[in-house]
């Protein structure tokens, strides 16, 4: 009726109104708390994952991602055939010994064969740094001296890529330091401009030791 006040609630109903809300409450907190085994647990925001979920991943999924022993056969067997296709030229680059001497025991002085452009497999070798594969070619009697059809060697070629190692033990086998190519370019020059220092000064001793030794055989034709 209008004018009628409600009644006020008795303690019964206070207890079960507030019993309603804690419930809601509790409810709503729980929808927007976060997911378990993801909180963030202060390391940069990154998710921690509890032990349950780290071995349901590592039982599962990784075990997946992990190749089995056919598949890694395979692929070694394919990559074996790929280099069984590769040329001598190519393997030297590579620095792939095994397969390179497997290859030069096929034939006679293919260890100076030349390529299309004259590349020899030692100047292959020294121009993609290869100093292991520079050493054993030169034991197995690879010429130093060789020159590609523009004039190429071993040593311009180390010298412009700066490796210092394979020019001094080209230089150990009297190789002409003073060798242009096409374009004009020597060994020195070659060090100097790609900033290769420690080129330069084996370049630079080498070629003091050479004038030196030159005008000592000058001086004795003098005599």
């Amino acid at each position: 009726m209008e004018g009628e006040r409600e009644a006020p609630l008795n303690d019964g109903d206070n207890g079960e109104l507030l019993k309603e809300e804690n419930e809601n409450g509790a409810e709503g907190a729980a929808a927007t708390e976060e997911p378990a085994g993801t909180r963030d647990t202060g390391n940069g925001g990154v998710p921690h994952r509890d032990m349950q979920c780290s071995s349901c991943v590592e039982d599962g999924t990784n075990a997946l991602l992990k190749p089995s022993a056919a598949s890694m056969d395979r692929q070694r067997t394919s990559e074996l055939s790929t280099l069984d296709t590769l040329s001598i030229h190519q393997l030297a680059a590579q620095g792939e010994l095994s397969q390179l001497k497997k290859h030069l025991r096929k034939g006679e002085n293919l260890v100076n064969k030349p390529d299309e452009r004259g590349f020899t497999p030692l100047i292959w070798a020294a121009a993609f740094g290869e100093i292991e594969t520079v050493r054993h070619l030169l034991e197995w009697g690879a010429d130093p001296h060789a020159l590609a059809k523009e004039r190429e060697s071993a040593l311009s070629l180390a010298s412009m890529g700066g490796y210092t190692d394979i020019v001094i033990m080209l230089l150990e086998r009297n190789v002409d330091i003073n060798i242009y190519d096409w374009n004009g370019g020597t060994p020195l020059l070659y060090a100097v401009r790609g900033n290769h220092v420690k080129c330069v000064e084996a370049l630079l001793v080498q070629q003091v030791i050479e004038n030196h030794i030159l005008k000592l055989f000058q001086n004795k034709g003098l005599e």
